[in-house]
């Protein structure tokens, strides 16, 4: 049921009446919310029933409508062209840059009639994809020397051990991480085409001796944080052993890294920043730390008088707070979040580092920004219930997305007179008086937040949003719905390896299949990818 509320001057508005108004504000959106839930359980029912549910409506493009192009030349203008035509109807030469493997020859099927000129030829190329198994026996030649040992000739790089080659493994891997296709339908491919492979071994393939994948995927996170300045973080489900766990991203437009754990709290966050290392430190950074937290003074001074201040695995450190004699969980939590935060920023060029997030609690560390997309999304949920509630609304999101496109100009031209015509239009926003008491306390909320949102005024170079985080952990709930959750340590350590290299093979311009071969053909061609990480980096910095 609608509610609209009749418009009360401001004079007239007691503070009996303002919270009467607040009370059915809050429950009319209460209801609202109430009755979008039975929507969607009547969808279901509509669908268990095989009839059809209602229609979805698209997602508002708004963020997409605050791009500005800086400059725009006949490029510019042929674009907009191509962008006016319907899709499907830009036409490319399909076939002027593809390589001819074989030439054939075709004459005509009837006998020519006396006379007739040889003109050339009309071409007309046929792309072919040729599958089919190759079994090939290496006969390594074995020979004893005079003094009785023995020699025998060696396989070739990447098939010692290995009674699969390189291409094939290389395919299986392609196929499970890049298509996603599930280990049943690929055996049963691999079967047709004439591959003797059990189910054993193709989950072998898929799970073990990838050592220097994990190695190369662990450099990713080190070399990624230390060079690029700024990364976006996000986190989602993932099922592991039956139970609920959880899948935690961060990149940047150079990488993507990904972990699985069975929490999501800044313990675990602050683990994951430490790029592989195992270390707890004690110092000035982590003592700051505990008291902004407000531990408490016993357990304070227990931890501030620890003679040793370095631990170097989860034992020693659990073995000291269990000798500190902390035994609260809030006290262990802050305890462990400060010396963690100390062993993290123990490297300077981590004191540096910018983390954009959704504004979740647990990635509040260090510099942290915050993403304007979820910001205004609060405001974008607000249920009116009338039509001044949504006049002011509508003009909010309008003055939001106005001084969004202003931050992205400012990324480009950043200057100091900018800057504080943008702080002041911010401050403008968040502050002003609506007639819709819900919409005046979200934006309370949010210019609390004004440091991580306007973050981007000090370091122009950072993102506002954490748009790349969101489209790169989709992988992950794509897996999801694809393959359900991992059953083996194993499993889910080559799930997050291989989403993460994949993911950064795509976005340094590396063929993820040309990546696999030089990988297991041990050419090792293609430089490891961290280094390409900070070469990026440093090349976009010089700039």
């Amino acid at each position: 049921m609608k509610i609209n509320l009749p418009d009360i001057p401001e004079p007239e508005q007691t503070p009996m009446i303002k919270a009467l108004l607040l009370i059915i504000e809050q429950l009319a959106t209460h209801s609202q919310r109430q009755q979008e839930e039975i929507d969607l359980l009547k969808d279901e029912i509509s669908i268990l029933k095989g009839q059809k549910k209602r229609p979805a409506f698209k997602a508002s493009k708004m963020d997409e409508s605050t791009d500005k192009k800086t400059s725009k030349g006949d490029d510019d203008d042929e674009d907009d062209k191509n962008k006016r035509k319907r899709p499907g109807s830009i036409k490319r030469s399909k076939t002027q840059k593809l390589m001819i493997h074989s030439d054939k020859i075709i004459e005509p099927d009837k006998p020519l009639p006396s006379g007739s000129r040889f003109k050339g030829y009309r071409d007309f190329i046929v792309q072919e994809l040729d599958i089919s198994s190759c079994n090939t026996r290496y006969r390594l030649a074995y020979y004893q020397l005079p003094d009785g040992s023995t020699v025998t000739a060696t396989l070739p790089s990447g098939l010692q051990g290995n009674h699969f080659g390189n291409h094939l493994r290389s395919y299986i891997l392609y196929q499970y991480h890049q298509c996603q296709v599930t280990q049943p339908l690929l055996l049963v491919q691999l079967r047709e085409w004439g591959v003797d492979i059990s189910s054993g071994q193709l989950n072998h393939i898929l799970t073990e001796k990838h050592e220097y994948f994990h190695t190369e995927k662990d450099e990713l996170l080190e070399k990624g944080l230390l060079s690029t300045g700024y990364v976006t973080t996000d986190d989602t489900g993932g099922r592991h052993k039956g139970k609920n766990g959880y899948v935690t991203h961060i990149g940047n437009e150079w990488f993507a890294w990904f972990k699985s754990s069975d929490s999501k709290s800044r313990v675990n966050f602050l683990s994951l920043l430490r790029a592989g290392g195992n270390e707890y430190r004690l110092n000035d950074v982590a003592f700051d730390y505990m008291q902004e937290q407000g531990l408490a003074a016993s357990s304070f001074a227990a931890v501030s008088g620890s003679p040793i201040c370095l631990f170097n695995s989860d034992e020693e450190w659990q073995a000291q707070l269990k000798q500190l004699g902390i035994t609260q969980k809030r006290h262990i939590r802050i305890v462990t979040e400060g010396a963690l935060l100390g062993s993290v920023l123990q490297n300077d060029a981590m004191q540096e580092l910018v983390i954009v997030s959704d504004g979740a609690g647990q990635f509040n560390v260090l510099q942290h920004g915050l993403c304007w997309v979820h910001a205004e999304r609060l405001i974008h949920k607000l249920i009116p219930l009338n039509a001044a509630h949504r006049e002011d609304i509508d003009k909010v999101r309008h003055d939001i997305w106005s001084l969004y496109s202003d931050l992205k100009t400012y990324k480009y031209q950043p200057s100091e007179r900018q800057k504080k015509h943008l702080g002041a239009e911010f401050d403008r926003i968040f502050t002003q008086k609506t007639r819709y008491e819900l919409l005046n306390q979200q934006l309370k909320r949010l210019h609390k937040h004004k440091s991580g949102l306007l973050l981007v005024l000090e370091r122009p170079e950072i993102p506002i949003h954490t748009n790349g985080s969101e489209n790169d952990i989709r992988e992950q709930v794509k897996r999801r719905k694809v393959s359900g959750g991992t059953r083996s340590d194993t499993g889910r350590r080559c799930r997050d390896t291989f989403s993460s290299l994949k993911k950064t093979c795509q976005k340094l311009g590396i063929s993820f299949w040309d990546y696999l071969k030089d990988r297991l053909s041990e050419e090792y061609s293609i430089p490891r990818l961290g280094d390409l990480v900070k070469q990026k980096a440093e090349a976009a910095s010089a700039f």
